[in-house]
Formats: structure tokens, sequence, C-alpha cells
């Protein structure tokens, strides 16, 4: 049956294979985690070992990478999970996979300006909602330009960032504590059987989300090839430098006492290991760690608005959010982005009338809520992967990238999703036996029942929308490259 995609198209050949690992990398922000992530694992769960535990969450991640990488490069949809889920799957958990999509890369988005919000009050004064709507205007302006013009601002900013953790890096194994331990303790398989360990892994996992951006630029990319090898690199160099991180945090304080440091608002971790290099340190970490959320919230944004696009071309979405001035190609989903900022701006305004901390409560609930969907879609692309047809493995297909990993990655994967659903509590900071943290996956399956009947729907009353969902960009007859386009 005769789709109905809209005649329109993101730029191809935009986006180099470069680019694709300085997006998914600074999604995933390396001096957010270092500054927040690791500190906040180490205050509230108090497990030595999370060097081992950010290598055993990597090693699970980087499996369920294996299928979505795999099929992200061979799908080439914006909506990467959308695409993936219809492929393998079926349309209607395409739709269902959609939705949860949206739901958690904008809950991760939005909860970023509650962080940066925080941070700028904090270091620069004023009202934490003023400093959010600021970085809104901002985000909002790059959004609506080619991403092209925003991957040179976040790898300036990336590159900055990982220099900032190398110097963290050293100053830690440089100047270890002394009398408080092995520095080895925090790679001790002992010390995984002590409480708070499915707490750190909850957290790890949140700390490694945004490495999955690069699948939803396929269409833009000028070697699909390369999806594959930025999302699994990207997880893997990730989770390296986090479990370094932690470990030079460790040595540098004292396995025995860095969580009680880390949990102490006077001990300046990791500004004060950083200090020990000279305070022009300090000083760079605290400007970039501005510079790192703005830039991670920008990659959400462009993710976000290229869902939203790439579904209302297939008319699941209102068709007008993938309309085109110029009936050919766009460089940037406008509609979709100013859709996108529209609501970041009311919910920060929300949280800001409803007087709830930006920190605890806007960035802590939402950043969680984004980390457990996007583990669930893992779970199922990978599934997908295991399912997919012939025609989309292509020939010569891998046995490690089709069965082995996949399966590996859902076995895995479960464990670790089970572990993060019932130590939810530590992501949210919510009293332990506290049932608010069920709203989490309760609202994630909400979504994707949602997305399911929806599906259903289409496919019953309007069969030719039904039947082009997941088949991506329309083909380059229908609509053709600029002529301006370099080759």
């Amino acid at each position: 049956m005769r789709s109905t995609h809209a005649p329109v198209a993101l730029q191809r050949g935009t986006v180099t294979p470069l680019g694709l690992r300085v997006v998914g990398a600074t999604a995933s922000a390396p001096l957010v985690v270092l500054v927040g992530g690791i500190v906040t694992t180490y205050a509230a769960t108090g497990v030595v070992a999370l060097p081992l535990v950010f290598v055993l969450v990597t090693a699970v991640v980087g499996l369920l990478a294996v299928g979505y990488a795999a099929m992200a490069g061979r799908v080439g949809h914006p909506a990467a999970y959308y695409g993936i889920l219809a492929v393998g799957l079926g349309r209607r958990w395409g739709v269902a996979g959609g939705l949860v999509s949206l739901l958690a890369y904008n809950a991760i988005q939005i909860s970023l300006y509650g962080l940066l919000g925080s941070v700028a009050a904090a270091s620069l004064g004023g009202v934490w909602w003023v400093w959010a709507l600021v970085a809104l205007v901002v985000v909002g302006w790059l959004g609506v330009h080619t991403i092209v013009t925003s991957t040179r601002v976040v790898a300036a900013v990336l590159l900055l960032s990982l220099l900032v953790v190398a110097l963290f890096v050293v100053a830690g194994l440089g100047t270890p504590a002394a009398g408080e331990g092995s520095p080895w303790a925090g790679f001790s398989v002992s010390q995984l059987t002590v409480g708070g360990v499915g707490g750190a892994c909850a957290l790890c996992v949140a700390a490694l989300m945004g490495f999955d951006v690069p699948g939803s630029l396929g269409e833009e990319a000028t070697d699909r090839g390369a999806i594959y090898r930025a999302t699994v690199g990207g997880v893997l160099l990730l989770g390296g430098v986090y479990a370094v991180a932690s470990w030079a945090m460790g040595v540098a304080v004292g396995p025995r006492a860095v969580a009680a440091v880390a949990a102490d608002p006077n001990g300046g971790l990791p500004f004060s290991v950083l200090g020990r290099l000279g305070e022009w340190c300090v000083l760079l970490a605290e400007v970039l760690l501005i510079a790192a959320v703005l830039t991670s919230m920008l990659v959400f944004h462009h993710t976000v608005a290229r869902y939203v696009f790439a579904m209302a071309r297939e008319q699941v979405l209102p068709g007008w959010l993938a309309q085109s001035s110029t009936g050919r190609q766009v460089a940037a989903p406008r509609e979709a982005s100013l859709v996108q900022s529209a609501l970041a701006a009311v919910v920060v305004a929300a949280f800001a009338v409803a007087g709830m901390d930006p920190l605890r409560v806007m960035f802590s609930w939402l950043s969680a809520l984004g980390a457990m969907g996007l583990l669930c879609l893992l779970l199922a692309a990978s599934v997908a992967a295991l399912r997919a047809p012939s025609r989309v493995r292509g020939e010569g297909w891998s046995w490690w990238q089709w069965r082995i990993a996949p399966t590996l990655g859902v076995l895995g994967g479960l464990v670790v999703l089970a572990v993060m659903v019932v130590n939810a509590d530590s992501l949210l900071g919510a009293g332990t036996g506290s049932l608010y943290p069920l709203l989490l996956p309760a609202a994630l399956a909400v979504t994707a029942m949602v997305g399911v009947a929806w599906g259903a729907r289409l496919q019953k009353s309007r069969p030719e929308i039904s039947a082009g969902i997941g088949h991506g960009q329309p083909r380059r007859n229908a609509v053709p490259d600029n002529i301006s386009e370099s080759i």
C-alpha cells in the first residue's frame, strides 16, 4: 500500500564520523558526570568499588549498544528507536518506541535546565529559573540552525572538558591519600557484596546515557557505517573514562574516606583535588561545567527535534511539524525544534511556580525517568535486532552483531533494569520504602501502551499511514540533493 510520507528530508552528507563521535560523548557530558554523577554516587551509596561497577555496567550497556547500533546503521531513521522497533518488532511497537523515546529524551533534556540553573545560581548568583530561561533561549536559537553549527561549538567544549577530567585523574593518582586503604580497593570484587551496589549500578547507567544519540543522525551522516563505531566505541570510551575518574577520586581522598568526603557539603569534591594543580584548574572546571551542561542540553534538543520531524513526516505526529519552506531538504527541523523549546519552557515554569528544588527534584526525577526509559529502549532494540529480517541484516551479516551480543545484552540488561527499578530511590533521593519511585516505570509503561494503541488505531483507520511507519527518509528522486551540497 502506498505510504503518505511528506516529501522533505534532512540535509544529507553533513555529519562526519568525527561529528557522530562528538555528539554522543557530549550528550553524556563527562565533566558533569565527574562533578555531579561520581560524587553523588559515592555519597549516596558508599560503594568503594565504584570503578569496578562502572566497568561491569559499561560491559552490559556496551552489549546492548551493539544490537542498537547495528540496527540504527541499517535502518538510518532520524527517530532511531521508532524505526528500529517498527522494522524488527512491528509498526505498533515502533509507535510505542517513538513515544517512549520522546518522553525519555525530553525528560533528560529538560532536567538539565534544573541542573544548569542550580549551578549558575550558586556560582553567579540570582534565581535558578532565570538562568534556565537564558539557557533555553540559547538552545532554542542554536536548535533552529544546522547541526553542523552546533557540532563546532560542542566539540570545543567537549575537548576542554576531557582535558579537565584528565587533569583531575593526574592530580588524584599523583597525590594519593596516605593511610586510607589500598589504592586498588576500587577494583576489589569483595567490595561488591556490600549494600548500595544496586544504587551504584543505577547511577552508573544514568551517567552513560546519551551515547546512543549518533543513531538518530543516519539521514545526515556521510557514512552510516560510522554510526556503529561511534555508538559502541563511544560507550566503551565513556565507561573507561568514568571508571578511571572514579578510581582517581577514591585514591586521592582514600577508599575509606571517599564516601564521607563526597557526602560532606564542605568536602569540595572534585574541585579540592583539582586545586592541587593550581587555582586556575578549579576556575577552568567551574566555567566549563556550565558550558558542558549547555552543550549536552543542545545535543538532546537536536535529537528530540529529529524524532518529532521524522514521525511527523510519516504522519504519526501532526504533519505541520515536518514542513519545509523549500519543499526539499531542511538544515534543521525548525517547527519540531520550536515545539521542544516551548515544552521545556512550560516545564521549567511549572517547577519554578511550584517552588520545587531544581536539583533534588527537577533534575533527579526527570533524569532518572529518561535513563530508565532509554535502558528499556536499548533492550527493545536488541530484541528487534534478534528478530530483524534478512533484508535488514544484509549479506554477510555478523553473528556477533545480530545474535550473540544482543542476546547477552538482553540477559544482562534485564538484570540491570531490575536493579535500577528496585533502587530507584537512590536515583531520586527518596526515602527507603517510598512508593513514589514506582511512578517512573509506571509512566514508561503507560506511554508504551498508548503508543501500541495509537499504532493499532492507525493500522485500522489510516492504513496508508500505517504502511509508511518506520520507512525512514524519502527516496532521493523524491527529494533530490541540493545543488550546492559538497560531495
